[in-house]
């Protein structure tokens, strides 16, 4: 819990950084540039290990990135970097994104289909769960025949589940339940 409070924290300087220089686009674009370069496992150890010396870690840093981000954001590194939290990046990253997202009215949504969705399908989708939403929908599609059929979406802390498994089973519950009526004892 600790680590996340401290991305957050980091997460939430370096968006208001953004947000004041008119590049918090840019930033959020920055970290797929950084993601590119920690994707070699022998950087990510690298930058890790206490064996080598901040200076060092700065240096490769700024050799990697430099006139790939913008320099305010490569500052911030060599800042994280300095502080000896490198291991946080990924968490600050996702935070970032969030706090992008929030402000530009943007909410990531689990889709869950019974079947492959065509482009058109997904377009029709994303339009009705924005409208709905009342936010920029990114929906993220996964495949599970196990639903049957219609579509379960989470988004955040909620979830509308309007599969054919659900109803189905909602169904059954309600069948199961019911009283039967009274026959008339001359039948």
């Amino acid at each position: 819990m600790r680590d996340q409070t401290i991305a957050r924290n980091y997460a939430a300087a370096l968006f208001e950084l953004g947000q004041r220089h008119g590049e918090a686009q840019a930033y959020a674009d920055a970290f797929d540039a950084l993601d590119e370069v920690l994707a070699h496992d022998t950087v990510r150890r690298f930058l890790e290990t206490p064996k080598v010396e901040v200076r060092e870690k700065q240096a490769a840093l700024r050799s990697a990135l430099d006139g790939r981000v913008p320099e305010p954001f490569l500052r911030f590194l060599l800042v994280v970097v300095a502080k000896g939290r490198q291991g946080l990046l990924a968490a600050i990253r996702l935070e970032y994104r969030e706090l992008l997202d929030a402000a530009v009215g943007r909410v990531h949504a689990n889709v869950t289909l019974a079947r492959e969705a065509d482009a058109e399908a997904e377009r029709l989708l994303t339009d009705r769960l924005s409208v709905l939403l009342g936010k920029d929908v990114v929906p993220h599609i996964t495949v599970n025949p196990a639903i049957l059929g219609g579509l379960v979406v989470r988004y955040g802390d909620r979830a509308m589940d309007g599969s054919l498994r659900r109803q189905l089973l909602s169904l059954k519950r309600e069948m199961m339940h019911a009283r039967l009526p009274e026959l008339p004892a001359d039948v």
